[in-house]
């Protein structure tokens, strides 16, 4: 399927968030793709936004990329042991993002299964197969996307994001996970979801 273009990451968060759902997000390990279907995003809109890593234009080494070109990865460790993948939206020097928070497997699901479990496909049970790639650090892991993709061109060939099958999708908007540090902004509606997928996160 068609990659994703620079344009449409170049674009309102929000709106680059909403649009993610159904696209797929694909990382070459080995010679072959791990894939999966985004059906759950954030948005994070930088210096105005009490939850992001630039709330108040803060910027450091971890947080970078954000301040680059749209279209590259941004990874991150959250507890000191998972690693979330995150597109970098808008313009330079305009630090936002977009976390990937659930994505439903597709492709190369028998490697994701030894990735998170170290197991194989087969021996996994349903609660094992639902919680495969339903959280950040969880597809983390099964994709096996690590810090060392921080700062990723996801127009080139290893990890990006391709079109989607054309579907009607019903998305539903809702506050964001995990934030409870964040005051006013743990209100915000930036969290999005395909309704009724089994590998969303969190109802």
């Amino acid at each position: 399927m068609k990659k994703l273009s620079r344009d449409f990451y170049n674009r309102d968060t929000i709106t680059v968030a909403q649009e993610l759902l159904g696209k797929y997000l694909v990382h070459k390990v080995d010679g072959e793709e791990l894939a999966g279907k985004i059906v759950e995003v954030e948005a994070y809109k930088g210096p105005l936004d009490k939850a992001a890593h630039s709330y108040n234009n803060r910027r450091t080494s971890r947080n970078e990329v954000m301040y680059g070109e749209a279209g590259y990865a941004y990874v991150f460790i959250i507890y000191g042991m998972y690693d979330c993948m995150n597109v970098v939206t808008t313009e330079k020097e305009r630090p936002e993002a977009v976390l990937i928070r659930a994505l439903e497997p597709v492709k190369g699901i028998d490697k994701m299964a030894a990735n998170r479990f170290g197991k194989e496909l087969t021996e996994l049970n349903k609660r094992e197969y639902k919680n495969l790639t339903n959280g950040p650090g969880k597809l983390g892991k099964a994709m096996k996307i690590t810090r060392a993709l921080n700062g990723e061109d996801l127009l080139g060939d290893r990890l990006y994001i391709t079109e989607g099958h054309v579907e009607k999708l019903e998305i539903v908007t809702s506050k964001r996970i995990g934030i409870d540090y964040a005051e006013e902004a743990i209100d915000f509606p930036w969290r999005f979801y395909i309704k009724d997928n089994k590998f969303v996160s969190k109802i």
